[in-house]
C-alpha cells in the first residue's frame, strides 16, 4: 500500500518531479505506468493538489476543475469506464489545466484581478459580447474598488454587503454587461470578494509587519 504522494511516485518507478508535472513529457510517463490503478491514483492527487494550490482564491476555476476531476473519478469507481480510459480523461484535464494556467500568466493580471475576470467572464454570452479586453480592464477596476471600500468582518455587515452590491451594479451597468446576466455576475463577484479578502488581509498584515520591522531597525541603527 503506498502511503502518501512521494511513495506512489516510488511505487511508480518516477521521481518526483517539480510543479511543471503538467508537461507533456511526464504526462507520457505516466501514461505508461503499467499499474494502471496506480497512475489514476496518481494523477489525481496532483491535479487535487495543483487545483488546490493554484486556485485557492479563485471561485470559478477552483469549482469547474474540482467538479471536471470528480466526474471523471466518480465514472471509475462506479466501473463505467476503465482505468486506461480515466487516465486519458485526467491526461486532457492535466492540458487543459496547464493551457488555462499559461493563459492566466499572459494576461499580465494579479491573482485578484484573474479571479474577477474569472467571476466576470464565467457566461460565456457575457464572454462572447464583451470580449476579454473589456472583462479585463473591469476586471482590474472591481479588484482596486472592492480592495478600498472593505471593512473588518464586512462580510457580515448588510449594510457593507449592500453598499458593494450597489457599486458593482453601477460598474456592471456603465460597461453595458448583459442585463440578464447582471444578478448572477453581482452574486458571484461578491462570492470571489469574500474568498479573496482573506488573501487580501494577509497581505496587509504582512506589510504593516515590514513597516513596523523596518521603523525599528531604523530607529536602532
Amino acid at each position: 500500500m503506498a502511503d502518501g504522494i512521494t511513495d506512489v511516485f516510488k511505487v511508480a518507478g518516477l521521481q518526483k518531479p517539480d510543479l511543471s508535472i503538467l508537461s507533456d513529457t511526464f504526462l507520457a510517463e505516466v501514461s505508461k505506468i503499467p499499474q494502471k490503478n496506480l497512475a489514476v491514483e496518481l494523477l489525481q492527487r496532483l491535479l487535487r493538489e495543483e487545483v488546490q494550490t493554484r486556485f485557492k482564491t479563485n471561485v470559478v476555476k477552483q469549482k469547474r476543475f474540482s467538479e471536471l476531476l470528480q466526474a471523471s473519478l466518480n465514472k471509475y469507481a462506479n466501473r463505467s469506464i476503465e482505468a486506461a480510459q480515466v487516465i486519458e480523461e485526467l491526461i486532457a484535464m492535466a492540458r487543459q489545466f496547464r493551457d488555462e494556467a499559461e493563459k492566466v500568466d499572459a494576461m499580465g493580471l494579479s491573482v485578484a484581478e484573474v479571479a474577477f475576470y474569472d467571476a466576470l467572464a464565467n457566461n460565456q454570452s457575457a464572454h462572447d459580447l464583451m470580449g476579454d479586453e473589456v472583462l479585463m480592464k473591469m476586471a482590474r477596476e472591481l479588484a482596486e474598488k472592492l480592495r478600498n471600500n472593505l471593512s473588518i468582518d464586512w462580510q457580515y455587515k448588510e449594510n457593507v454587503r449592500a453598499r458593494l452590491r450597489t457599486m458593482i451594479k453601477a460598474l456592471l451597468k456603465r460597461y453595458k454587461y448583459p442585463p440578464d446576466q447582471e444578478a448572477a455576475a453581482i452574486d458571484l463577484v461578491l462570492q470571489q470578494t469574500e474568498m479573496i479578502s482573506e488573501e487580501w488581509s494577509r497581505e496587509d498584515l504582512g506589510k504593516k509587519i515590514e513597516a513596523v520591522v523596518a521603523d525599528a531597525l531604523e530607529k536602532q541603527f
